[in-house]
């Protein structure tokens, strides 16, 4: 076929995004059915999978139920109104909410049972369990209950997000009328309640764990919540709502008390998923339906409990041999020589990759950075910090120091609102001076400016990454971070901050490709630059997302060109590959295992002389025109081969981790090509025990 007869804004090119996503929740949820995974580890991938599509609820099926309920039509590349894409979410997730259900009822608990963890069912315990329990009820949970009665004197009570209820029907004996009744399942107490303290014999061996679900607890002991009345029937429901409201910038006088007034709306979104127990009659979910003001399409049936992102509480569990094996991130030879890192980064550049090389490096940087009686400024953002982050305790620590501190703080980090407005406070309570971002764009780059006064004057250095600076994400994600004294780049860093945090239409950079006003056009370039060289060149991405309608119709071209083209895309994909005269030159994989991939790579074959930038943007319209985000080059050339020899092709070879895409949509498991078992190859395995290290320093030897 003729590439010039080719429409390439034709839909039949593209994959729905939100096909996509759960496509790769998918993958995610299959992880939990790997016996190749210890059993814990098993159970924690079915509870991310739970959290995963409570967040593609809240956010991306409240949006399509909007573009419905106003009458607008999808003007995504792959042409699905948002009408059909709502029939065929409800039908691809339910089988998938069934493929949970039985996996747990049929294999994991099973074989947490084997394994002496017990998740038990109310009418299992003993009299003396049940009886112990009752008194803990009585004491712990009985206060916190309100219950709330349904009928033309008490209107329908409001049923937060992500809240599980119970719908009480209960009788009075007197005339034998029915009622209903809502009671809350407290969020502040442990879904799962340790049965060890209620057990008869206090000496139970302690490789033994027993449980029972906390909303069987309470329906056993609703009598005490409607005394006088028969407890006819509880059944447990859960309401998913939308949690996308609009921001109106443009009119906030304050931002950070426009950003909490937002949160407080969520809670009112409208239902976009009614999660209900399969028992439950039809007059209940009709009333549920009715009075949570949603329709069929929002239900969603569980033979099982609900919610079961509960189950992260079971990794608490001191049961090591039912989980990966611990891993102890190292830090890069260069920065262990003993000297200080600013003289280590005058001599080179430092790329880390994490979480095989420690994020305690970046941490380090910071600290130092805070107490050097030489550096005069730190300027740095803040995307999603996480609990008690050292680094926001070290740029306090600077400010105490009397150093010029900086930061960027986003309050728009979806679902990280809360914990960024409350570290924003109390860097404003230390000294430093904080904003908010820019109106109308995210802040999502990932970069930290650090000035120092040296001998032959003041000399900038910076670190730039694909993550966040969080110490806990840094443990299970794998990003890229790099330290830099480079001339340019440090100068591109600093226009950056003034551009965030002061009036500046900056527009031109001297190597950083910075969005929204940078980086579409100059991966636009790069792409057809390869483009240009036919048969000659070579891409390769390695990123979360690649949605973008424009990115994807250039890699169509290059494709069509004769230009080699190798995608790692982890989550979300709506190109097609392998589809003649169109993407024949383009190979699509998913690595999915112990460690979330998180890193953004993109290669430029360049003739022999290869084209490397790393950053924090995804391929997604919002990453490129509506985010501030920084893309920088490697241009050392160890740092470069480090990237293509010891990263991209180590991910390249992975068969075991890895999923390719079918140009039907669908994902095929790397692993069934390969005839025999120790043939398989796992990339983040390798990285793990065979982690080799480069840039030695000079007198220094590679450990073995």
């Amino acid at each position: 076929m003729s590439s010039e007869k080719i429409n390439l804004d034709d839909s039949q090119y593209y994959i729905n995004r939100e096909l996509s996503t759960i496509e790769f929740n998918r993958r995610v949820l299959l992880e939990s059915l790997n016996t190749e995974h210890p059993l814990l580890e098993r159970v924690k991938f079915s509870a991310i999978y739970s959290n995963n599509m409570d967040e593609f609820f809240m956010v991306r099926v409240a949006s399509i139920r909007q573009q419905m309920l106003v009458g607008a039509q999808n003007n995504n590349a792959d042409g699905l109104t948002p009408r059909e894409q709502l029939v065929t979410i409800q039908k691809i997730v339910t089988d998938l909410l069934k493929t949970q259900s039985d996996s747990w009822r049929n294999d994991l608990k099973p074989k947490l049972e084997a394994e002496r963890v017990h998740i038990r069912h109310y009418d299992q315990l003993s009299k003396g369990q049940k009886k112990r329990l009752a008194a803990y009820f009585e004491t712990e949970i009985f206060p916190v209950l309100t219950p709330l009665a349904f009928d033309p004197g008490h209107p329908f009570p409001h049923i937060s997000n992500l809240s599980l209820n119970l719908a009480v029907v209960i009788r009075r004996p007197q005339d034998g009328e029915t009622h209903f009744a809502r009671v809350k399942v407290p969020n502040t107490l442990p879904r799962l309640v340790n049965l060890k303290p209620f057990n008869e014999d206090k000496l139970v061996l302690s490789t033994k764990q027993e449980y029972v679900w906390f909303e069987e607890v309470i329906i056993a002991n609703l009598a005490r919540l409607f005394p006088g009345m028969e407890i006819v029937a509880a059944h447990p429901f859960r309401v998913t709502r939308n949690t996308d409201v609009e921001l109106q910038e443009d009119e906030a006088d304050d931002l950070l008390q426009t950003m909490e007034e937002n949160l407080r709306q969520r809670h009112f979104g409208f239902v976009v998923r009614l999660e209900v127990a399969k028992t439950i009659p039809d007059w209940i979910l009709d009333i549920l339906i009715a009075n949570l003001e949603t329709d069929r399409f929002a239900v969603y049936m569980v033979d099982g409990p609900l919610g079961l992102n509960g189950l992260f509480q079971l990794m608490k569990l001191d049961r090591p041999e039912l989980k990966d094996p611990p891993y102890t991130p190292k830090v890069p030879l260069p920065l262990r020589t003993g000297e200080s890192v600013f003289s280590v980064l005058r001599r080179q550049d430092i790329l880390l990759h994490h979480p095989y090389d420690s994020f305690r490096a970046v941490v380090d940087f910071i600290v130092a950075a805070a107490e050097d009686p030489k550096v005069l400024a730190i300027k740095q953002t803040l995307y999603r910090v996480g609990p008690n982050p050292l680094i926001v305790k070290a740029l306090m620590r600077a400010r105490e120091n009397g150093k010029q501190v900086t930061v960027l703080v986003e309050l728009k980090a979806r679902f990280d609102e809360e914990s960024n407005i409350e570290w924003a406070r109390a860097l404003e309570n230390s000294g430093v001076h904080v904003v908010y971002g820019l109106i109308g764009l995210k802040t999502h780059a990932k970069v930290c400016l650090v000035v120092r006064r040296e001998r032959e004057g003041v000399r900038r250095y910076v670190h730039m990454g694909t993550g966040n600076y969080n110490e806990s994400t840094a443990r299970i994600y794998t990003d890229i971070g790099f330290l830099t004294t480079d001339r340019e780049i440090c100068a591109d860093v600093s226009e950056l901050f003034n551009y965030l945090t002061g009036y500046s239409n900056q527009d031109q950079y001297r190597k950083c490709l910075v969005a929204p006003v940078t980086l579409r056009a100059g991966l636009i370039d790069l792409i057809q630059s390869e483009t240009k060289l036919g048969k000659k060149g070579k891409i390769i991405f390695k990123v979360n997302h690649l949605v973008d309608a424009g990115i994807v119709k250039a890699l169509y071209r290059a494709s069509q060109a004769g230009v080699t083209v190798e995608l790692m895309i982890r989550g979300v994909c709506s190109l097609r590959p392998g589809i003649p005269g169109v993407s024949d030159n383009i190979r699509v994989l998913s690595t999915v295992g112990r460690f979330l991939e998180h890193t953004r790579i993109f290669y430029f074959h360049n003739q022999g002389d290869p084209k490397i930038v790393v950053g924090s943007a995804d391929m997604m319209g919002r990453n490129l025109d509506r985010r501030v985000e920084l893309k920088f080059p490697i241009e050392d050339s160890l740092l470069k081969q480090e990237i293509i020899d010891n990263i991209l092709a180590i991910y390249w070879q992975d068969t075991a981790k890895s999923y390719e895409l079918m140009a039907d949509g669908t994902y095929v498991p790397v692993r069934n090509r390969i005839k025999k078992e120790n043939e398989l190859f796992s990339s983040q395995d390798w990285y793990v025990k065979k982690r080799r290290t480069y840039l030695q320093p000079v007198g220094l030897t590679a450990e073995p």
